[in-house]
């Protein structure tokens, strides 16, 4: 089975390689349609149609890409993407490019598959359309819903008629009529009407069916000459009705196992007359089953449980069934593949002519009363039969002549009749007619017996002999020359045994208990008197040809005599290849159509009219080469004359010549057992079953010996291989290592190389971080420098601002005490006493001020120191640096003394570090407790004494107006202290900047001296 995938893919072929579809399943392809997405999935097909010539075929996915797929022409194309899933297809309209498809939207659309375009757009449904139906012309249609049904002109494409019934009574299917005008509606209720297309007048309703078997019908199917309706439902139950008698005729019952039907579909037939006699019937379990109506038997079935069948549309000339499957595929399957081990014709209607009693029959009087009868078959297994229930029959019949009368009702006169005049069997019945006029007994169990016996010892090595290219043709044909020579010794000596029987064995590979019979009963009566004078060719038979042919024509024997011609070489070797090499297989199965419908004589017969009708290039013929070379191929030689010239020899031989007599007449295959086979003369074959037995013996023997002596001398070919292989090994080893001394050299080479490499690029790697490491302390002292100026600009900026303020409120304070001075005159007398007051607490704000200012100069003078500290300390830490480069340069032999001195640096670094925080925890607490002693003078001014450095301060003081005073004091006061305690905060976060930076640089150039210690040979350089 081939898997076609078509993706993303708009076009393409639907095969890579020609189908053979597998008579199993019958599968030509499967197609599958998924994305190409990250995470790919399947996208499921759900509708399907063929057009009027069953060679293409459209389908629909439920993302709406619609394809048209061409069988005969091997080719796929995507016509459109609608968007949106389709419900309904059909691909049968007058114009034949032409299709319509029902959408989830309600509508119907038309597209044209050779230009891809929109044709027409239809609407006027309300629910979604679940049916299309084409009428024969293609040039109407009907769309069903579940609530309505429209008739659609499709020339216009306009709506025509529109079917309303009741919302209680739904619709089940609205369709035309194969090849008439008439539409039928089946609806929920099991009513069914019959109307006329161009009228809509109502011809007929269908009665209702029996209360014995009620089926509620939901799917529905017409055979193509519009006589029988098939209905079916959730039953397994199938009402069969005859629209012409309008009247249900027959109820099929299916298995048990199917408990409802989902679909019916006619098979078509070329030869029917459009009366189809195969129905499709698709169960709930997912297998189609197809079934004969009138036998009642079950023919084939597609599907499986793991496998099912969602719907399937069968070609209207019956070759293709495309199947959606319930994995969302599509499956096409070939009928001919599938009916082809269904080769038997329906059960015939058999004439049987009964005599008058003679009582009753008067000179030239003779009455035949003709009736009808069924002639009754093996009954197949329970499960493959269907059982059926006819409403009306009545079939007797009485069988005489019992002689020409042949199993399966067949009669051999008749068949003799038919093939005198066609010259040949149908080919549709010819493995039937065969098996009727052979009489096969088909012994199972005794087949079996014989089959388990296993490959014969005489054939295991045919296929050296007969090379066949086919494995499952050697196979058979092995297996049915093991059957034969277990059946009977001689045909295990039989040289020409294989030459027999392969054109049976070609023919009948699929069935191997046929073949073994035919080959058997050929034998038996076509082969008499064939094993006589076994080992040699049957001299009694060519004898009889001879004879034959010594008195229809003697020229020709003469002309044999005359160059040594026997007839072991013009007869032996078309015996024993039954004709298989001369004819074709088509002339081949004409000539056996004749020979098994004669006696056993009409095969010597052919020789010898084979050789009669050979007769102008026979006599042409002067050496023995050429002689054989006519008998051994194909010539140029038309079988129907030789089949007339057997017939004309059989009726003008003299019956003392004629092989008829001297040969049995057919004799069938017994039953339950084969019979026994002993036309040969026995002491001949033994004798030769003992020698082969001897000589097999002898060959064993020989056999062990030389493979004992092949064991030995293959041990010492062995042990002389490992022997070689062990010095190529060795050799191999020592060039190894030489190669591998050579490859180490090299890589020494290398990186000696490449360590000197890496030295230069280490040196200059050094270098560029000294530079990098200058350029980032430069750049440091610059960002070190650029914000102390910036602190000095902001602390300008502060005290312009303050001073500024301070110049306002002093202009407006004397604003204020002008525009207050009359007051103040007024009231000089009462305030003369806390002029007094103020006057002391002024002198002793300035005694205040005095002592900050000298505070505040104090402070500058231990800034300018501290900034001393710290240029000290900078050039400390320079000298730092400059003595670490020298550790670092004499690094190589003092390492003990380097990081002796390094701990006595850290020693000495801590050392000033602990002086540096006892000297500012010693700072801090002083300016604290200056501060509370400032604070503690402010509260109590009164209490101090007057320091006599404030007298002059005094007399200017008072000059002033008192508020602007104590204004002034108050801010000098809190503007000192906040710039105090900020100054403060900045050194102490700057100091700490500048001790961690330089832990961080020592522990930096530590890890670096420690690397260059550890890398000697980058020491070295």
């Amino acid at each position: 089975m081939q898997s076609t995938d078509l993706g993303t893919k708009e076009s393409g072929k639907i095969w890579h390689r020609k189908p053979s579809p597998a008579t199993r399943d019958g599968i030509i392809v499967n197609i599958v349609h998924t994305t190409s997405d990250y995470l790919p999935k399947v996208l499921r097909f759900l509708n399907v149609a063929f057009d009027s010539s069953g060679d293409s075929l459209i389908a629909g996915d439920h993302q709406g890409n619609i394809y048209v797929f061409d069988l005969s022409g091997n080719r796929f194309n995507l016509v459109h993407r609608t968007a949106q899933a389709c419900t309904a297809l059909a691909f049968n309209l007058h114009r034949k490019s032409e299709f319509l498809v029902a959408l989830a939207d309600y509508s119907i659309k038309c597209f044209d598959t050779v230009t891809k375009e929109l044709v027409s757009w239809m609407r006027g449904h309300e629910s979604s359309v679940f049916s299309i139906s084409v009428h024969a012309s293609g040039k109407y249609a009907i769309t069903t819903s579940s609530d309505t049904a429209q008739l659609w002109d499709l020339d216009t494409f306009q709506r025509k008629r529109k079917l309303n019934i009741l919302q209680s009574v739904g619709i089940q299917k609205v369709f035309f009529l194969p090849l008439s005008n008439t539409i039928l509606s089946c609806f929920k209720d099991n009513s069914i009407f019959a109307w006329e297309c161009d009228t809509l007048l109502c011809k007929y309703q269908l009665p209702a069916p029996p209360e014995s078997s009620s089926v509620l019908y939901k799917v529905f199917a017409v055979t193509r000459d519009g006589r029988i309706l098939a209905a079916g439902g959730k039953s397994n139950h199938l009402h069969l009705w005859c629209l012409e008698a309008k009247q249900l005729f027959r109820i099929i019952q299916m298995p048990t196992k199917v408990r409802a039907i989902r679909q019916l579909e006619f098979l078509p037939d070329s030869f029917d007359a459009g009366s189809n006699q195969v129905l499709g019937v698709l169960s709930q379990d997912g297998i189609m089953r197809f079934i004969n109506i009138q036998t009642c038997k079950l023919l084939f079935e597609i599907g499986s449980l793991e496998e099912g069948i969602s719907s399937s549309v069968i070609s209207p000339h019956g070759r293709y069934i495309a199947s959606v499957m319930e994995n969302g595929s599509l499956n096409i399957y070939s009928v001919q593949a599938l009916t082809q081990e269904v080769n038997k014709p329906p059960p015939p209607l058999v004439k049987v002519i009964e005599d008058v009693p003679k009582s009753k029959v008067a000179a030239g009087d003779l009455k035949m009363k003709v009736t009808s009868g069924r002639v009754q078959r093996p009954a197949r297994p329970r499960e493959n039969k269907v059982q059926t229930r006819i409403l009306k029959q009545d079939l007797t019949g009485n069988f005489e002549n019992k002689e020409n009368e042949l199993s399966d009702g067949l009669n051999k006169k008749r068949l003799q009749i038919l093939l005198k005049g066609y010259g040949e069997y149908p080919t549709k019945y010819r493995m039937f007619i065969w098996r009727a006029l052979l009489q096969l007994p088909e012994n199972h169990t005794a087949f079996s017996s014989l089959m388990d016996k296993g490959i014969h010892v005489a054939f295991l090595n045919l296929q050296r002999k007969y090379p066949i290219k086919s494995r499952k043709l050697l196979r058979v044909l092995q297996r049915t020359l093991s059957s034969l020579a277990h059946w009977s010794a001689i045909f295990s000596d039989t040289p020409y045994l294989p030459l027999l029987a392969f054109p049976f064995v070609k023919l009948f590979q699929n069935n191997q208990l046929i073949c073994f019979e035919v080959v058997a009963t050929l034998i038996i009566n076509w082969c008499q008197h064939w094993f006589e004078y076994f080992p040699n060719p049957p001299i009694n038979i060519l004898s009889m040809v001879e004879n034959v042919l010594a008195f229809h024509d003697k020229e020709l024997l003469q002309h044999f005599m005359d160059h040594d011609v026997t007839s072991q070489l013009y007869a032996w070797p078309l015996l024993e290849t039954v004709f298989s090499e001369v004819l074709t297989r088509e002339e081949w199965l004409k000539l056996f159509d004749n020979v098994f419908s004669n006696h056993p004589s009409f095969l010597l017969m052919t020789v010898v009219a084979y050789n009669v009708c050979s007769r102008a290039p026979l006599l042409h013929c002067d050496l023995r080469d050429d002689f054989e070379y006519f008998f051994h191929h194909r010539n140029n030689l038309d079988i129907s004359v030789v089949i007339r010239e057997v017939y004309h020899l059989m009726d003008t031989t003299p019956a003392d010549i004629h092989p008829e007599n001297m040969l049995d007449a057919f004799v069938a295959l017994t039953k339950g057992q084969y019979p026994v086979f002993n036309q040969y003369p026995k002491f001949i074959v033994d004798y030769q079953t003992q020698e082969r037995e001897r000589i097999r013996n002898d060959e064993l023997d020989y056999l062990r010996e030389r493979q004992t002596v092949e064991s030995m001398q293959a041990e010492v070919n062995q042990q002389r291989v490992e022997d070689e292989a062990w010095y190529q090994k060795q050799e191999l080893l020592r060039k190894a290592e030489e190669t591998r001394r050579e490859m180490l050299l090299q890589e020494e080479e290398k990186m000696i190389q490449q360590r000197q490499r890496l030295a230069a690029v280490k040196r200059e790697l050094k270098v560029r971080e000294m530079h990098l490491q200058d350029a980032a302390r430069r750049r440091f002292l610059k960002l070190q420098q650029d914000q102390r100026e910036m602190e000095l600009r902001r602390l300008d900026d502060e005290i312009q601002r303050k001073v500024h303020m301070r110049d306002r409120e002093i202009a407006t304070t004397a604003k204020d005490l002008e525009m207050r001075h009359l007051e103040l005159e007024s009231q000089k007398r009462l305030f003369e006493k806390l002029i007094e007051e103020n006057l002391a607490k002024a002198e002793q704000a300035c005694l205040n001020t005095d002592w900050r200012i000298q505070a505040l100069r104090k402070q500058r003078c231990d800034d300018l120191q501290r900034s001393g500290c710290y240029q000290e300390m900078a050039k400390l830490l320079q000298e730092n640096r400059r003595k670490e480069m020298e550790v670092l340069n004499a690094m190589m032999g003092k390492e003990t003394k380097k990081w002796e001195e390094a701990e006595a640096k850290d020693f000495q670094l801590k050392s000033e570090k602990k002086a540096s925080a006892l000297s500012d925890a010693s700072r801090k607490w002083f300016l604290e407790k200056e501060i509370k002693e400032a604070l503690e003078h402010a509260e109590h001014p009164q209490n101090k004494a007057v320091d006599p450095r404030c007298l002059n301060g005094r007399v200017a003081a008072s000059c002033l107006p008192r508020t602007s005073q104590f204004t002034d004091i108050s801010e000098t006061d809190s503007s000192a202290w906040s710039s105090l305690n900020q100054r403060k905060k900045q050194w102490e976060t700057t100091e700490r900047g500048l001790l961690e930076r330089v832990r961080n640089l020592r522990q930096r150039l530590t890890a670096q001296a420690r690397n260059r210690c550890q890398t000697p040979h980058l020491l070295a350089t």
